[in-house]
């Protein structure tokens, strides 16, 4: 029965307890016996284990009674928090009824908060606003409560208090959630926040939603629906409305969170289908699962997710480029954001350049390439994607070393961000100098609660990757939260920047910096190299090199050996003919020999 069904998310800023209350969540359910639970159970992989966050959200099936009632069944999407990964939120609240938004008690309400909030409210969500860590002595109960009261118009009453830690609370929220949340109707035109559905052709017959997919070598991809309308069992002939495919379901069933057979999904649950199509390409997130002679149109689904970082990867050795490919291929049926294409560099031999959500989206992607398929990587400095008016008409750049020279040059446009920081007005005076510092244009400052300022402003996307986010944090003590948006395309007034080790140009090594920070920028990046590269057999000059000038430059000395070790006593000239003879063997080799580049560099340059 839909009624006892329950669909809904939690959505919060980063850090702030989203997959500690779904442990908890699982425990009081019983969906996960105390003796398997670990932390972080939702968290699959081990990244995300080590790093503390949720990159991949993670559907769950519970089932929950308080005794007196009825069995209800709770469909959780456990979503990740970065700003990175919004994308992911985006697809589960698609998917949902109602969001538990969750607010840290010592933290309060952040920016990602702001921006969750208004996704949950564009799509007409029910929105249960929750404090989280009321047993810390430094919790800000009161306070939290206010920005909530302010930013959602709830009175307290309606404002829940729990310890995702200790578990107090959790079992009167589950109860909230199964009062507040609506069943899911089962009709199409019932989709959260999508009003023309009807008009869409709102025929009988299978209807469901791919909000995620996964890959298995041996049953094909397995496409995790929200089912809208009808039912879907084993063997029901079914048809992805994007590409026409039809396909038996080889199987369906729920997550537990582990995949669970079911013997039917109906109108209102969130389970899984296994397709037995092979070719990933086919299935797309977003799609819609119709029965095979269903003559419905699709519904909506998502918007097209643009990649805002780019970075080229290479492989270490060349020999490994198919293992990289492959790689690549394996990783994009698990992560639906990563955009990759083929291309070649003379130095750095066949590659791929990849588009990624932002900074920590490629740090956890090169991770994977070498931590899960065993692929040495060198991934180039990050860039954006610049619009570039040359003599010869005008071209999109994504990489710094295919940057033209500046005599070819006409118009430079990048990509600019619309920014909302929320922090302390005793940090206000710190955070006002850091944004003149990355070119910010700030905009309107006001008053967000009485222990919070709100300032919106414009920057440019170059200048967010310069370690922006990390420098506000220092800078606020960490009580600051960011979170930006796509905004319009700028002139700029850019140069390319050529990093030479060994008098050798590294194109991973080139960024594209502005004018005015041109030397600035030079010599730190060679001081930097200077402590990251290893010593040699000779000696190794790293230098920057821009509009033709050599505008900084540090030598490593060659790795010494002493040759005359193995003497004692006797006359000195023995020695010095030896010395003369290393001496000499270090000049041909310095002019001969080639300069290895660590993979790892490439990392240790990007991470500040």
């Amino acid at each position: 029965m839909s009624s006892n069904i329950r669909n809904f998310c939690i959505i919060a800023h980063i850090d702030h307890g989203k997959s500690t209350l779904a442990d908890r969540m699982l425990e009081v359910t019983k969906t996960v016996e105390k003796r398997l639970m670990r932390e972080q159970f939702l968290d699959m992989h081990p990244l995300e284990r080590e790093r503390g966050i949720t990159i991949k959200m993670q559907p769950v099936r519970m089932n929950y009674s308080n005794g007196s009632g009825p069995e209800y069944v709770l469909n959780l999407i456990d979503t990740p928090g970065h700003i990175d990964f919004n994308y992911e939120v985006s697809r589960a609240l698609a998917a949902v009824e109602g969001a538990v938004l969750l607010v840290d008690a010592t933290q309060g309400v952040e920016a990602q908060t702001l921006s969750n909030v208004e996704l949950a409210r564009s799509l007409k969500l029910m929105i249960i606003p929750v404090v989280n860590k009321i047993d810390l002595p430094q919790a800000r109960i009161s306070e939290t409560k206010a920005e909530i009261r302010n930013l959602l118009g709830v009175r307290d009453e309606e404002i829940l208090t729990v310890s995702a830690k200790t578990g107090e609370g959790v079992e009167m929220l589950l109860e909230e959630i199964i009062n507040k949340i609506p069943a899911p109707a089962g009709k199409k035109s019932d989709f959260p926040g999508k009003s023309d559905f009807e008009e869409a052709g709102a025929t009988k017959g299978v209807c469901a939603l791919i909000f995620d997919y996964e890959y298995s070598t041996h049953r094909g991809v397995i496409a995790h629906i929200r089912v809208f309308e009808g039912e879907i069992k084993k063997g029901s002939r079914l048809k992805l409305a994007a590409t026409g495919e039809i396909f038996s379901a080889g199987e369906v069933g729920i997550f537990r969170p582990e995949l669970a057979a079911a013997d039917s999904l109906g109108a209102g649950e969130i389970g899984y289908v296994i397709t037995n199509i092979k070719e990933a390409k086919i299935v797309r997130v977003g799609d819609t699962v119709l029965g095979a002679s269903s003559a419905s149109q699709a519904l909506p689904g998502y918007k097209e997710i643009k990649p805002v970082v780019f970075s080229s990867v290479y492989p270490e050795d060349q020999d490994k480029f198919e293992d990289l490919k492959r790689a690549l291929e394996r990783l994009k049926l698990v992560d639906s954001a990563l955009f990759f294409e083929e291309e070649s560099s003379g130095v750095l031999g066949r590659g791929f350049r990849c588009g990624f959500l932002g900074m920590l989206h490629l740090e956890i992607v090169v991770a994977r390439l070498e931590r899960d398929f065993k692929v040495e990587t060198i991934a180039t400095t990050p860039s954006v994607k610049y619009k570039i008016s040359t003599r010869k008409g005008e071209i999109e750049v994504y990489a710094p070393h295919r940057f033209p020279d500046e005599n070819e040059i006409k118009d430079i446009f990048e990509p600019w961000l619309k920014i909302e920081i929320l922090l302390p007005p005793d940090k206000l005076a710190g955070v006002i100098k850091l944004l003149n510092e990355h070119e910010v244009e700030v905009g309107d400052t006001s008053k967000f609660s009485d222990t919070r300022v709100r300032i919106e402003g414009k920057m440019p996307l170059r200048e967010l990757m310069r370690d922006f986010f990390d420098e506000l944090k220092s800078v606020s003590s960490g009580y600051a939260s960011l979170n930006y948006e796509q905004d319009e395309m700028r002139k700029a007034d850019l140069l390319r920047l050529d990093i030479l080790v060994a008098e050798e140009a590294v194109p991973a090594f080139a960024r594209i910096v502005p004018r005015r920070r041109l030397e600035t920028e030079a010599e730190a990046v060679v001081e930097k190299l200077y402590h990251i590269l290893p010593k040699a057999l000779f000696a190794l000059k790293i230098q920057a090199k821009s509009m033709g000038r050599i505008l900084a430059s540090r030598t490593i000395k060659a790795a010494s050996k002493d040759v005359t070790q193995h003497m004692y006593g006797g006359d000195r000239t023995r020695k010095m003919k030896l010395w003369k003879k290393q001496k000499e063997g270090k000049k041909r080799l310095s002019a001969e020999a080639d300069y290895d580049i660590p993979p790892d560099a490439y990392l240790k340059l990007m991470k500040k």
